[in-house]
């Protein structure tokens, strides 16, 4: 009677077939368990910051370039500043206006060319300026004007393109109806090198007001790579040449003509520098050297969006980290 009792309670102890495949069970939910955050992991898009910058967010970039965008955007507003006042030489005596034709590079006064020491000078500057002599000649870029003293500006010449002051022609058609004299070598040598350096003057400050008016717009691109800074830095510097190079060429043509015009002491001849012109042309010169100098630095300084995608520059809480100089990017 005792036999089947045993039976019972070795039945009891050997292991099912359902028993067996539980813990197998449990082992494979768990390894799907953990195989699921590593699947939807893949499925995310690739990140385009490599290495450490592989999740940078996009507030830490704008905090990593903050100084390189700020160099760019002052580069860009210099190029604003130097343009307006390119422009305001440009159309600088080209018309009888209030504002205009207070912008010249230089002023020829001959109101009492004859000097007081003369007998009859009164009268003879009296004759000069009634067969046609005027009181005064201010030249600018495109044109030159003419007028009294008593009355002002009563006539601009036509702008033309590449214009350049010749004083004895103008002096020959208004008191000698257009006749013609010889000259001696050395006035036609002058003259020569007048017109030469007047419309070297004229190309370059029209070509550099139109290369700064591209690199207001183009000055931004540096912020993404330091490849974008070079061709920009190149433009830079050409248009900072030009702007440099005409605010020279027109600052000696004008202390040149004052020189020339009052050394005749046989005529009582006055000429001043046109100020507003004066400044007007070194405030442009200057900051388009500013401008110049900004992408100069940004092609080897300041950290681009391009160095932080490709991992050669680690950012960390939009902190630069400190590393070895970066290749160009």
């Amino acid at each position: 009677m005792a036999l089947p009792s045993i039976l019972r309670i070795r039945r009891r102890n050997t292991p099912s077939p359902t028993d067996s495949s539980a813990p197998s069970s449990r082992a494979s939910k768990e390894k799907e368990k953990e195989d699921r955050p590593a699947a939807a992991a893949g499925s995310q898009p690739p990140s385009t910051y490599n290495g450490q910058n592989a999740n940078i967010s996009q507030a830490a970039i704008k905090r990593a370039t903050r100084l390189r965008r700020g160099f760019a955007i002052s580069a860009s507003c210099s190029y604003l500043i130097s343009f307006v006042f390119l422009i305001l030489i440009l159309i600088g005596n080209t018309y009888n206006k209030p504002v205009l034709n207070d912008i010249y590079f230089f002023k020829l006064d001959l109101a009492d060319i004859i000097p007081t020491s003369v007998e009859n000078a009164s009268l003879i500057n009296s004759i000069a300026q009634t067969i046609g002599l005027h009181d005064f000649y201010q030249v600018g870029l495109w044109n030159f004007c003419e007028g009294y003293q008593d009355v002002g500006i009563t006539y601009c010449s036509h702008p033309q393109t590449l214009y350049w002051f010749n004083p004895v022609e103008i002096l020959m058609s208004e008191l000698l109806s257009g006749a013609t004299i010889a000259l001696p070598t050395e006035v036609v040598t002058i003259l020569s090198v007048l017109r030469i350096t007047s419309q070297l003057m004229f190309g370059f400050f029209l070509t550099s007001a139109l290369l700064n008016l591209l690199m207001i717009f183009a000055s931004p691109l540096a912020v993404y790579s330091r490849w974008w800074s070079l061709p920009i830095a190149i433009l830079a510097f050409i248009s900072t040449l030009l702007v440099v190079a005409a605010s020279v060429v027109g600052s000696v043509i004008s202390f040149v003509f004052k020189y020339a015009a009052e050394a005749q002491q046989a005529l009582n001849i006055h000429a001043d520098v046109g100020v507003k012109m004066f400044v007007f042309m070194w405030i442009a010169a200057g900051f388009a050297v500013w401008g110049f100098i900004a992408h100069a630095g940004m092609g080897c300084c300041c950290v681009s969006r391009r160095d932080i995608r490709t991992g050669r520059r680690e950012v960390r809480n939009g902190v630069v980290q400190d590393q070895t100089s970066p290749r160009m990017g």
